[in-house]
């Protein structure tokens, strides 16, 4: 009896506690996300203070609005020039730095440096960039100049090719670190009996590393994968930073969340489209997410799939 009045006791202080959080969500994430999408149902735009219900009018206009597949296709440009290498180098160093036969000096300060981007804010990383590669006299083009590379400097922003590769780099260089610190945690998770079952039976390093260490991290990936996707619909600071604010050259820095700032806050200030820009957003990221979850349950192996089945 007493007990239960404890717990009681301590229920009603976990509540209290928890009252805060739940408070500030209400307020500032579900409200905004209910409001959104009513909101896409109407046609609030300019000055207007209220708004009418225009049915589904705005997603027939997206679904046949080229300057938004436009930016999808721009925002998946972009984000797979990101992710694949971010990805697959995450990955190298994360083996290299757990991998206790090396015995690596200095692996805790590598970590530190290679996550040190991730703390910088998008602001103070694009004025650094826009300065590295200004024209005419930025740093990198007096190194291109000096070591004979080019004749002339080089507008690195008003070529598709080099914005596009700079902010992919942009990105990587400031996510790469997380992913690491990602794939490390996986792997110190795994144990090492496996490494040792598989070097009695013959294997080498290569073949612990593909065999057991990669298949064993392909729930992590698959996080990683759904996680940086999810980012890189919502990309909008360094290539909004980096561009003329609406994407160029050529609008084709423009990604879905820039698109959706410029129709809601620039020009024609239709907010009502512009909720459903982001409504469709969330639709085509929720796709994608089950069809790659889909097309990862069919490849994995009869015994995996019944581990995730329990």
């Amino acid at each position: 009896m007493v007990k239960s009045d404890v717990q009681k006791r301590l229920n009603k202080y976990g509540y209290i506690f928890t009252l805060p959080f739940v408070i500030i969500f209400l307020i500032f994430n579900l409200w905004p996300t209910i409001y959104t999408f009513l909101l896409s149902f109407g046609d609030l735009r300019g000055l207007k203070t209220s708004y009418n219900i225009i049915g589904v009018a705005n997603f027939a206009k997206l679904v046949s609005d080229p300057y938004f597949w436009g930016a999808v296709v721009n925002t998946f440009i972009i984000w797979g020039l990101n992710f694949a290498p971010q990805l697959g180098l995450a990955l190298l160093f994360a083996v290299w730095l757990t991998n206790t036969k090396f015995n690596l000096r200095g692996k805790n300060l590598f970590r530190a440096l290679f996550y040190m981007p991730n703390l910088l804010t998008a602001t103070s990383v694009a004025i650094l960039f826009r300065s590295l590669f200004a024209y005419p006299v930025g740093p990198v083009n007096q190194l291109l100049l000096n070591i004979g590379i080019v004749s002339e400097a080089f507008q690195f922003f008003r070529s598709v090719p080099s914005s596009r590769i700079i902010v992919a780099f942009i990105q990587w260089w400031m996510w790469c670190g997380q992913t690491l610190i990602l794939l490390m945690a996986a792997i110190t998770a795994i144990s090492p009996s496996l490494y040792e079952s598989a070097v009695i039976d013959g294997a080498n390093e290569w073949q612990c590393t593909w065999k057991i260490t990669v298949p064993l991290l392909r729930p992590m990936m698959f996080y990683l994968l759904i996680t940086s996707m999810v980012g890189g619909m919502q990309m909008f600071d360094i290539p909004f930073l980096l561009t003329d604010m609406h994407g160029g050259p050529d609008y084709k820095i423009r990604t879905t969340a820039i698109y959706m700032y410029n129709i809601a806050f620039q020009g024609r200030n239709d907010y009502s489209y512009a909720a459903a820009i982001s409504i469709g957003m969330f639709v085509i990221t929720i796709i994608l997410a089950l069809g790659i979850n889909y097309m990862i349950k069919e490849r994995a192996p009869k015994s995996y799939k019944k581990g995730v089945g329990k």
